[in-house]
């Protein structure tokens, strides 16, 4: 942490200022991926599954629940419709024949590439602009963000 990391009026500013931008930003991201997701012909809950796949390689349909927040049942349906549509992949678990692995299918990779990359490309584009501490900082921030966040999920859902 900064030593100029201070409290004042400025700064209270600032974070609010801040604080309205990731806003912004949060809501801009959640436009991306409901054009995405209209654009595949799923909901979002499926493209969130789509995108923990690509993350992941790989899952067992308990671990696509647990990340999604999804209950069983919620999750076979959501399987057996991105399967049908062929964005993904089930096959038995290598150690326990009574359990699947899902994979994304190269039509999930194909698709992804083609709706993220440029926005990507961009984003780091924009990164260039920053130096290596500065980068450090705002990956600091980010994570630090994102530990948050998760965290509340866990106090909302009680």
């Amino acid at each position: 942490m900064s030593s100029e990391a201070v409290d004042g009026p400025t700064n209270e500013a600032l974070y609010w200022e801040l604080a309205g931008e990731i806003r912004a930003l949060q809501g801009a991201v959640e436009a991306v991926d409901a054009a995405a997701a209209a654009r595949l012909g799923v909901n979002q809950t499926d493209l969130r599954c789509l995108d923990v796949l690509l993350q992941r390689e790989s899952a067992t349909p308990g671990e696509l629940g647990t990340a999604l927040g999804l209950t069983t049942g919620s999750v076979t349906a959501m399987l057996d419709r991105l399967d049908k549509l062929g964005y993904l992949t089930r096959e038995p678990h290598p150690d326990d024949r009574r359990r699947s692995v899902v994979r994304p299918s190269e039509r999930t990779r194909r698709a992804a590439e083609e709706i993220y990359r440029p926005l990507a490309e961009e984003a780091v584009e924009g990164l260039r602009r920053y130096s290596e501490t500065e980068l450090r900082l705002l990956l600091d921030f980010v994570r630090g963000s994102r530990e948050v966040q998760e965290k509340h999920v866990a106090r909302i859902r009680g």
